[in-house]
Protein backbone atom coordinates (compact mmCIF):
# COMPACT_ATOMS: atom_id res chain seq x y z
CA UNK A 1 0.00 0.00 0.00
CA UNK A 2 2.89 2.27 0.53
CA UNK A 3 4.12 2.10 -2.77
CA UNK A 4 0.45 3.13 -4.08
CA UNK A 5 0.21 5.83 -1.61
CA UNK A 6 3.62 7.43 -2.53
CA UNK A 7 2.24 7.52 -6.26
CA UNK A 8 -0.92 9.03 -4.83
CA UNK A 9 1.26 11.79 -2.86
CA UNK A 10 3.73 12.09 -6.01
CA UNK A 11 0.78 12.96 -8.37
CA UNK A 12 -1.02 15.44 -5.84
CA UNK A 13 2.27 17.32 -5.77
CA UNK A 14 2.59 17.46 -9.82
CA UNK A 15 -0.05 18.38 -10.57
CA UNK A 16 -0.73 20.93 -7.40
CA UNK A 17 2.25 22.60 -8.12
CA UNK A 18 2.68 22.29 -11.70
CA UNK A 19 -0.82 23.52 -12.33
CA UNK A 20 -1.22 26.20 -9.38
CA UNK A 21 1.62 28.05 -10.75
CA UNK A 22 -0.19 28.37 -13.87
CA UNK A 23 -3.46 29.14 -12.37
CA UNK A 24 -2.26 31.29 -9.26
CA UNK A 25 1.22 32.46 -10.73
CA UNK A 26 1.73 32.57 -14.25
CA UNK A 27 -0.45 35.25 -14.99
CA UNK A 28 0.28 37.29 -12.10
CA UNK A 29 -0.08 41.10 -11.94
CA UNK A 30 3.01 42.55 -12.70
CA UNK A 31 5.38 39.88 -11.06
CA UNK A 32 3.81 36.63 -13.00
CA UNK A 33 5.88 33.84 -13.75
CA UNK A 34 4.94 33.01 -16.80
CA UNK A 35 5.29 30.11 -19.07
CA UNK A 36 8.70 29.53 -17.78
CA UNK A 37 8.22 30.04 -14.72
CA UNK A 38 5.15 27.06 -14.97
CA UNK A 39 7.41 24.62 -16.82
CA UNK A 40 9.89 24.96 -14.16
CA UNK A 41 7.14 24.45 -11.38
CA UNK A 42 6.76 21.06 -13.23
CA UNK A 43 10.02 20.24 -13.63
CA UNK A 44 10.37 20.61 -9.78
CA UNK A 45 7.52 18.85 -9.00
CA UNK A 46 9.03 15.50 -10.43
CA UNK A 47 12.64 16.30 -9.17
CA UNK A 48 11.54 16.89 -5.52
CA UNK A 49 9.25 13.86 -5.28
CA UNK A 50 11.18 11.58 -7.14
CA UNK A 51 13.57 12.01 -4.43
CA UNK A 52 11.24 12.17 -1.54
CA UNK A 53 9.36 8.82 -2.86
CA UNK A 54 10.89 7.60 -5.94
CA UNK A 55 13.05 4.89 -3.34
CA UNK A 56 9.07 3.10 -2.31
CA UNK A 57 7.53 3.46 -5.83
CA UNK A 58 9.45 4.31 -8.46
CA UNK A 59 8.20 7.65 -8.55
CA UNK A 60 6.41 7.57 -11.78
CA UNK A 61 3.47 10.26 -11.03
CA UNK A 62 1.96 9.07 -14.67
CA UNK A 63 0.40 7.09 -16.16
CA UNK A 64 2.03 7.18 -19.62
CA UNK A 65 5.42 6.70 -17.70
CA UNK A 66 3.32 3.57 -16.18
CA UNK A 67 2.82 2.19 -19.28
CA UNK A 68 5.81 2.45 -20.71
CA UNK A 69 8.18 1.03 -17.85
CA UNK A 70 5.98 -2.06 -18.52
CA UNK A 71 6.85 -1.93 -22.52
CA UNK A 72 10.29 -1.19 -21.54
CA UNK A 73 10.56 -4.39 -18.80
CA UNK A 74 11.11 -2.17 -16.07
CA UNK A 75 7.34 -2.48 -14.69
CA UNK A 76 5.39 -5.69 -13.61
CA UNK A 77 2.08 -5.74 -15.04
CA UNK A 78 0.09 -6.72 -11.97
CA UNK A 79 1.32 -3.30 -10.79
CA UNK A 80 -0.32 -1.25 -13.93
CA UNK A 81 -4.04 -0.53 -13.04
CA UNK A 82 -3.10 -0.12 -9.03
CA UNK A 83 -0.56 2.60 -9.93
CA UNK A 84 -2.79 4.24 -12.64
CA UNK A 85 -5.99 4.23 -10.16
CA UNK A 86 -3.54 5.70 -7.35
CA UNK A 87 -2.26 8.54 -9.96
CA UNK A 88 -5.41 9.24 -11.09
CA UNK A 89 -6.85 9.63 -7.26
CA UNK A 90 -3.77 11.83 -6.41
CA UNK A 91 -4.38 14.37 -9.17
CA UNK A 92 -8.49 14.72 -8.69
CA UNK A 93 -7.57 15.58 -5.14
CA UNK A 94 -4.77 18.33 -6.13
CA UNK A 95 -7.69 19.82 -8.79
CA UNK A 96 -10.19 20.03 -6.46
CA UNK A 97 -7.74 21.36 -3.44
CA UNK A 98 -6.54 24.13 -6.26
CA UNK A 99 -9.93 24.73 -7.48
CA UNK A 100 -11.32 25.33 -3.59
CA UNK A 101 -7.94 27.99 -3.71
CA UNK A 102 -8.54 30.02 -6.59
CA UNK A 103 -12.27 30.25 -6.34
CA UNK A 104 -11.01 31.92 -2.85
CA UNK A 105 -10.63 34.75 -5.28
CA UNK A 106 -14.18 36.75 -5.97
CA UNK A 107 -12.90 37.29 -10.07
CA UNK A 108 -11.95 33.81 -10.30
CA UNK A 109 -13.64 32.89 -13.52
CA UNK A 110 -12.68 28.87 -14.41
CA UNK A 111 -14.07 29.39 -17.57
CA UNK A 112 -11.94 32.03 -18.86
CA UNK A 113 -9.03 30.19 -16.56
CA UNK A 114 -9.35 27.03 -17.53
CA UNK A 115 -7.50 25.60 -14.63
CA UNK A 116 -4.54 24.92 -16.76
CA UNK A 117 -6.87 22.31 -18.48
CA UNK A 118 -5.23 20.34 -21.89
CA UNK A 119 -6.91 21.39 -25.04
CA UNK A 120 -6.33 21.41 -28.80
CA UNK A 121 -8.34 24.24 -31.56
CA UNK A 122 -9.97 26.73 -30.00
CA UNK A 123 -8.92 25.07 -25.96
CA UNK A 124 -5.36 25.09 -26.96
CA UNK A 125 -3.25 28.80 -26.01
CA UNK A 126 -2.11 29.00 -29.42
CA UNK A 127 -4.94 27.51 -31.53
CA UNK A 128 -2.99 24.42 -32.57
CA UNK A 129 -5.50 21.43 -34.47
CA UNK A 130 -5.63 18.27 -33.49
CA UNK A 131 -3.40 16.42 -35.44
CA UNK A 132 -0.50 19.29 -34.04
CA UNK A 133 -1.72 18.74 -30.53
CA UNK A 134 -1.57 14.58 -31.14
CA UNK A 135 2.14 14.96 -32.88
CA UNK A 136 3.69 16.35 -29.99
CA UNK A 137 2.27 14.69 -26.78
CA UNK A 138 3.33 11.53 -28.96
CA UNK A 139 6.75 12.98 -29.43
CA UNK A 140 7.70 14.70 -26.10
CA UNK A 141 6.26 11.29 -24.24
CA UNK A 142 8.43 8.99 -26.28
CA UNK A 143 11.21 11.28 -25.41
CA UNK A 144 10.45 11.82 -21.60
CA UNK A 145 10.59 7.80 -21.43
CA UNK A 146 13.77 7.82 -22.99
CA UNK A 147 15.34 9.85 -21.15
CA UNK A 148 13.46 8.47 -17.57
CA UNK A 149 14.68 4.69 -18.89
CA UNK A 150 18.43 6.19 -19.90
CA UNK A 151 18.80 8.28 -16.53
CA UNK A 152 17.82 5.05 -14.73
CA UNK A 153 19.79 2.47 -16.60
CA UNK A 154 22.10 0.56 -14.46
CA UNK A 155 25.06 1.87 -16.32
CA UNK A 156 23.92 5.70 -15.97
CA UNK A 157 25.58 7.64 -13.29
CA UNK A 158 23.63 7.00 -10.00
CA UNK A 159 21.43 9.62 -8.30
CA UNK A 160 21.25 12.15 -10.74
CA UNK A 161 18.12 10.14 -12.10
CA UNK A 162 15.65 13.07 -10.80
CA UNK A 163 17.64 15.87 -12.06
CA UNK A 164 17.93 14.70 -15.40
CA UNK A 165 14.13 14.15 -15.35
CA UNK A 166 12.65 17.22 -13.56
CA UNK A 167 14.98 18.96 -16.47
CA UNK A 168 13.44 16.95 -18.75
CA UNK A 169 9.88 17.48 -18.09
CA UNK A 170 10.90 21.17 -17.56
CA UNK A 171 11.86 21.45 -21.46
CA UNK A 172 8.74 19.34 -22.76
CA UNK A 173 7.00 22.41 -21.03
CA UNK A 174 9.05 24.90 -22.40
CA UNK A 175 8.14 23.80 -25.75
CA UNK A 176 4.61 22.64 -25.76
CA UNK A 177 2.77 24.86 -23.17
CA UNK A 178 1.41 26.85 -26.50
CA UNK A 179 0.01 24.00 -28.12
CA UNK A 180 -1.43 22.12 -25.65
CA UNK A 181 -0.57 23.86 -22.27
CA UNK A 182 1.15 20.60 -21.92
CA UNK A 183 0.03 17.21 -20.98
CA UNK A 184 2.40 14.14 -21.43
CA UNK A 185 0.28 12.66 -18.36
CA UNK A 186 -3.00 11.34 -18.26
CA UNK A 187 -3.94 11.62 -14.91
CA UNK A 188 -2.87 15.39 -14.64
CA UNK A 189 -4.72 16.25 -17.70
CA UNK A 190 -7.67 14.13 -15.76
CA UNK A 191 -7.98 15.82 -12.88
CA UNK A 192 -8.41 19.49 -13.65
CA UNK A 193 -10.64 18.52 -16.43
CA UNK A 194 -13.51 17.22 -14.20
CA UNK A 195 -13.22 20.38 -12.40
CA UNK A 196 -13.28 22.62 -15.69
CA UNK A 197 -15.83 20.41 -17.79
CA UNK A 198 -17.06 20.88 -21.31
CA UNK A 199 -14.74 21.09 -23.66
CA UNK A 200 -11.83 20.15 -21.43
CA UNK A 201 -13.63 16.72 -21.18
CA UNK A 202 -14.69 16.07 -24.47
CA UNK A 203 -11.11 16.35 -25.35
CA UNK A 204 -9.59 14.41 -22.63
CA UNK A 205 -9.24 11.10 -24.81
CA UNK A 206 -6.65 12.70 -26.91
CA UNK A 207 -4.59 13.40 -23.31
CA UNK A 208 -5.04 9.86 -22.44
CA UNK A 209 -4.32 8.33 -25.96
CA UNK A 210 -1.02 10.29 -27.12
CA UNK A 211 1.10 10.01 -24.13
CA UNK A 212 0.46 6.40 -23.72
CA UNK A 213 1.22 5.82 -27.27
CA UNK A 214 4.08 8.37 -27.04
CA UNK A 215 5.53 6.17 -23.68
CA UNK A 216 4.98 3.05 -25.26
CA UNK A 217 7.07 3.98 -28.78
CA UNK A 218 10.10 5.97 -26.41
CA UNK A 219 10.42 3.06 -24.10
CA UNK A 220 10.06 0.48 -26.97
CA UNK A 221 12.61 2.12 -28.69
CA UNK A 222 15.14 2.96 -25.50
CA UNK A 223 14.68 -1.21 -24.51
CA UNK A 224 15.04 -2.40 -28.25
CA UNK A 225 17.16 0.25 -30.03
CA UNK A 226 19.19 2.49 -27.92
CA UNK A 227 19.75 1.14 -24.44
CA UNK A 228 20.05 -2.55 -25.92
CA UNK A 229 23.12 -4.42 -24.60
Amino acid sequence: MNKYLAECFGTFWLVFGGCGSAVLAAAYPELGIGFAGVALAFGLTVLTMAYAVGHISGGHFNPAVSVGLFIGGRFEGKELLPYIIAQVIGAILAAAVLYFVATGKAEFDIAASGLASNGYGEHSPGGYSMAAALTIEIVLTAFFLIIIMGSTDARAPKGFAPIAIGLALTLIHLISIPVTNTSVNPARSTGVALFQGGGALGQLWLFWLAPIIGGALGAWIYKNLIGKQ
